[in-house]
């Protein structure tokens, strides 16, 4: 669940327009997900393609997504970075916990209730932690 008002509701379209505010972060940890999606470097490279469109966010160059930590159970998974006009997306699956932890930031407003719902979807999570961070 989102914590915290919107963006306009607390007049940040404002302070952006002044040039007081950076941009804002959803951080998303989401639990009990779908196994086999979290472990698939295709289906996470579709994650980061679909959640562009959703957000209409323009991705800038390629997507990093390696597979590594593999010494220890609790760090082996994909990591990814996608790099956006406004910023990035990352993210970090854990298999050992079925969870993924995902950070969308970016100086454009963007609908944060759209990528959450987008990603507990995607990974089939059965609970998200979501928290919204604006930046200054």
């Amino acid at each position: 669940m989102i914590n915290g008002p919107t963006p306009s509701a607390l007049g940040e379209k404002n302070e952006m327009d002044k040039g007081k505010l950076y941009g804002y972060e959803l951080v998303l940890d989401l639990y009990d997900c779908n196994p086999n999606t979290i472990s698939s470097k295709k289906k996470l490279q579709q994650y980061v393609d679909k959640l562009c469109k959703v957000i209409d966010m323009k991705k800038y160059g390629k997507t990093f997504l390696p597979y590594f930590g593999l010494n220890e159970p609790q760090t082996k998974g994909y990591s990814l970075v996608q790099l956006i006009e406004t910023s990035s997306i990352t993210g970090h699956f854990s298999e050992l916990w079925c969870a993924a932890h995902l950070n969308i930031f970016s100086c454009k407003t963007f609908d944060k209730k759209l990528a959450e719902n987008f990603s507990r979807k995607f990974f089939g999570a059965k609970k998200v932690v979501s928290r919204w961070l604006i930046r200054r």
